[in-house]
């Protein structure tokens, strides 16, 4: 299911885009959106990633004893 997600431009951008024959503006913003969504969303996730290493060296314990000793048990 989609959505309307309607924006206002100025008269002149839309005289320049009416210029750009062949041109699938909808299909372009949408592709657009895509892609900047991702990147914003990859930036957080880079930022919570960057934040757990942190308190990952405040472990006393080398992580990878841990990571060892986890796999050594039977579940």
């Amino acid at each position: 299911m989609s959505v309307v997600f309607s924006v206002r431009i100025p008269r002149k951008l839309k005289k320049l885009m009416d210029e750009c024959k062949g041109v699938n503006w909808a299909e372009e913003i949408r592709a657009f959106i895509d892609r900047r969504v991702r990147e914003i969303l990859m930036e957080d996730y880079l930022r919570v990633a960057r934040e757990a290493r942190k308190q990952l060296d405040k472990v006393p314990v080398p992580v990878d004893e841990l990571i060892r000793e986890d796999r050594g048990r039977e579940y």
